[in-house]
């Protein structure tokens, strides 16, 4: 609303000076500030988004008639006197106030936005980091040690071509499952805890029905193997490798519903001490297994895909007694959860849920069909593909945590009506994975020759690898920021966005030129790195334009609707 100059400067200058007595009296001030408008018979209570000396811009539950007389009461602290401003001022409105449309879209964060929100997004994301980090270190451990068997290309060959099969059929139900990153965390942050458990309760029942149907196809893996042409040696140990992965997919449901419900009320230390711990407890049962170490036998690569499985069942049992135990210690009432099927949440689940998971499934597909594609090479193209592979996911694990945190935060504050917290939570989660994933695109180009051979001593399988992580550098920023910028779309309820930019980006763009140039132009596995290179670019920069677009929608939807957006 423009106001006259004169007045709104003595309005600015008693607002400073009260709330300069205020932040020595008590060393905070209350902000934003509340404002009492009225005009005619009618009083609202709004709240100031930006003061300039043109004008004064208040977001209020409803809007007066253009050109109404308002009068304006400044309502700094409940502990202070209103400040009223004499005269009327004639109302108009502005979606955003001019003098600072350019900054709104050129700039998502500020300094003191930052230091707001860097804090809590850390402390909330940090362990999901950890937790992320230890999921990925499971398949590095897992490639390192059967690296050293005596055919190291073509076990390490196998383990990911098994892996990254599996991975499509755990990330689909665990994608299906990240609708509870929308309602656990909107429902808790309206202080909802029973909607929490239910939510809960009804995620476990849906993971038990998924697990049969996702195990199915992993028992068609030979004949689907042998119509791509797979090396037969990789194709002997691939098999046996992706049915004991199989083995675990039910805890691995488990742990992803139990986790999701954690995060999303603010509890992520427990899962960061379930998935490092987990850890040694799958470096142990390779050493055993793969080996044949305290009188297990060698199962070699195989022996690797059943430490896993025992490791995943240990992790679901690790978040399921620290549900239960926190239930008895803080009496939250878990265990008088009704316990009845609710169909209605299962059916809200999935619908948030679904296009998350097609999302993953889109992600983890194209690297499973490029992992196939690539094992039509020969062994040693696809060690290396294997090694870059675990690398550049190991560095998005970071942003995949930040992405966590995004989501969760995002989620409470709509569920508090809170789109302004919202909205910076989201764009600081942002910074923080591109700013990361920066770093580790530089790490990339300089280290690449030291990272090969942490996987395996043969110099024809490093020289190859090194090729591979170039590309990887190329899309670290842009993968950062994707990652986040999805968490924190998901936070908002809008899982149907990223799933569109990653089929059209991956499938219609990337992998058909990747492919071209890997056999018709004759670039081998760097071909097709390319391919997916170009389609991660694409993707950051869409998402990034929509998180920018969800939070603008967010400032104008009604506050008794927000929570539903």
């Amino acid at each position: 609303m423009p106001i006259d100059k004169d007045r709104l400067l003595k309005l600015v200058r008693a607002t400073q000076g009260a709330m300069e007595h205020e932040r020595r009296r008590i060393r905070r001030v209350t902000i934003p500030s509340k404002v009492r408008l009225k005009f005619g018979k009618e009083e609202l209570e709004g709240e100031t988004i930006d003061v300039s000396m043109s004008g004064l811009l208040v977001r209020a539950p409803r809007t007066a008639p253009v050109g109404s007389s308002l009068g304006i009461c400044l309502l700094l602290s409940d502990r202070m006197r209103p400040i009223a401003l004499a005269g009327s001022h004639p109302f108009a409105p502005f979606l955003y106030p001019a003098y600072t449309r350019c900054s709104c879209r050129a700039s998502m964060i500020e300094l003191q936005t930052l230091r707001a929100e860097f804090r809590p997004t850390l402390r909330l994301a940090i362990p999901l980091v950890l937790a992320e980090l230890g999921w990925m270190s499971m398949a590095i451990v897992d490639t390192m040690m059967v690296g050293r068997l005596p055919d190291s290309a073509t076990a390490m060959g196998a383990v990911s071509l098994g892996s990254n099969i599996f991975i499509v059929l755990a990330l689909f139900g665990g994608g299906l499952l990240m609708g509870l990153d929308t309602l656990v965390s909107q429902a808790f942050g309206a202080g909802r805890r029973e909607d929490c458990h239910r939510s809960l309760l009804n995620s476990i029942y849906l993971s038990v029905a998924l697990a049969p149907f996702l195990a199915a196809p992993v028992w068609l893996l030979p004949s689907l193997l042998a119509e791509m042409h797979v090396d037969p040696g990789v194709l002997a140990l691939a098999v046996p490798y992706t049915k004991a992965l199989a083995a675990g997919l039910l805890p691995l449901l488990l742990y992803f519903a139990v986790r999701r419900c954690l995060q999303a009320m603010n509890m992520v230390k427990p899962v960061a001490f379930a998935l490092v711990s987990a850890n040694i407890v799958n470096a142990l049962g390779n050493w055993m297994l793969i080996y044949g170490k305290w009188g297990a036998p060698a199962m070699g690569a195989v022996g690797s895909g059943w430490s896993t499985a025992f490791a995943r069942l240990y992790m679901a049992s690790v978040l399921v007694g620290y549900l239960l135990w926190y239930d008895q210690k803080h009496r939250t009432e878990l265990l008088r959860t009704p316990v009845e099927i609710d169909l209605p949440r299962i059916r809200r689940l999935i619908t948030l849920g679904l296009p998350a998971a097609v999302q993953f499934t889109l992600e983890s597909g194209v690297f499973a069909l490029v992992t196939a594609l690539i094992a039509r090479l020969g062994a040693v193209p696809l060690a290396s593909h294997q090694i870059a592979l675990n690398t550049v996911a190991f560095t998005y694990m970071v942003p995949l945590g930040i992405a966590s945190a995004a989501a969760v935060r995002v989620g409470q504050a709509i569920g508090r009506k809170d789109p302004k917290a919202a909205g910076d939570a989201g764009g600081i989660a942002i910074f923080l994975g591109a700013a990361f994933m920066t770093c580790a695109s530089a790490a990339l180009l300089l280290f690449p020759r030291w990272i090969a051979r942490m996987y395996t001593p043969d110099e024809t399988v490093i020289h190859s690898t090194i090729l591979l992580l170039a590309a990887g550098a190329a899309f670290q920023l842009f993968d950062g920021i994707q990652t986040v910028a999805t968490g924190a779309l998901r936070g908002a309820g809008d899982t149907r966005t990223p799933m569109f930019c990653h089929f059209t980006a991956y499938w219609i763009i990337g992998l058909p030129l990747g492919a071209w140039l890997c056999f018709q132009r004759g670039w081998g596995a760097f071909g097709l790195w390319a391919g997916l290179s170009l389609a991660l670019i694409l993707i950051g920069i869409v998402l990034l334009f929509a998180w920018g677009r969800k939070v603008r929608g967010l400032k104008l939807v009604p506050e008794d609707t927000l929570a539903r957006t």
